[in-house]
């Protein structure tokens, strides 16, 4: 057992002494070759500075073009996505010409793609991802990947109209009821077919609600009737909602509010 592993120590250290030879060394082939072989063993770390030394001495010939793109590739596979989207973004600037160019340019922005956070948090990387998935749909538009594509923004889309969802919830936990309306309004604008669209509207009628209780006189009036006008229209959306009851007892109250307000006039 000892012998076995001073066998792999001794290889090892073989390794390591012929990798940094090759490295400081001169042979540009000799570090084309050795990068091709790590890279095939996925030792990434350790391909990317024979790759890049190669690029360097070589950009113009194929060597530095694969080179390039599989720095790229590398920074990919470690999972370094904004470095992976940098190279990939300027191969497809360097060598318009390759025949890796759409790939190129899509595993750009799937490193975007990777780069976008969970709904909760902020989604500009998302909004970035989603406009470059779009224009690989225009530069390619006869490509294999346009299916998987149309996929990815679909799931991108629902992330970003998830994340508005849950800031509506948020102010309603928040008690800010101007914001909840507002955020409200702004999502069913946008998201007209949303799988939220009962909740957001739900929530829009209670918060209206909230708002016309609490409103000064003279402007109590026209706020109640906006809560039982959204109350109906939430009604003849959703007739068999489990929110239904809820929002029937704060109809009632609403209607008894303005007649109140009205017989004070």
């Amino acid at each position: 057992m000892k012998l076995f592993i001073c066998s792999i120590l001794f290889l090892s250290l073989l390794s390591c002494s012929n990798y940094n030879k090759v490295l400081k060394g001169d042979n540009y082939e000799k570090k084309f070759t050795l990068a091709n072989d790590l890279f095939d063993r996925g030792k990434w770390n350790q391909c990317i500075s024979l790759y890049e030394q190669v690029y360097q001495r070589l950009p113009k010939t194929g060597e530095g073009e694969l080179a390039y793109y599989r720095i790229g590739m590398s920074h990919y596979k470690l999972e370094d996505y904004y470095m992976s989207g940098y190279f990939f973004n300027s191969f497809f600037d360097k060598y318009p010409r390759s025949n890796k160019t759409e790939e190129a340019f899509f595993l750009k922005a799937i490193s975007s793609v990777k780069n976008s956070p969970l709904p909760s948090l902020d989604q500009q990387e998302t909004e970035i991802a989603l406009n470059e998935i779009q224009q690989f749909i225009y530069l390619f538009p006869n490509s294999s990947r346009i299916d998987t594509c149309n996929t990815i923004m679909d799931n991108l889309r629902f992330k970003i109209e998830k994340k508005e969802y849950e800031s509506v919830k948020l102010y309603h936990k928040t008690l800010n009821y101007r914001s909840v309306i507002t955020t409200a309004e702004t999502f069913l604008n946008a998201y007209p077919n949303s799988i939220y669209k009962e909740e957001v509207n739900y929530l829009r009628v209670k918060n209206l609600y909230f708002v016309a209780k609490n409103s000064v006189d003279d402007k109590k009036n026209e706020r109640i009737e906006k809560t039982i006008e959204s109350y109906r229209n939430f009604v003849n959306q959703f007739p068999t909602s489990n929110y239904k009851k809820e929002l029937e007892n704060i109809e009632k109250t609403m209607q008894n509010e303005l007649q109140t307000v009205n017989k004070t006039k």
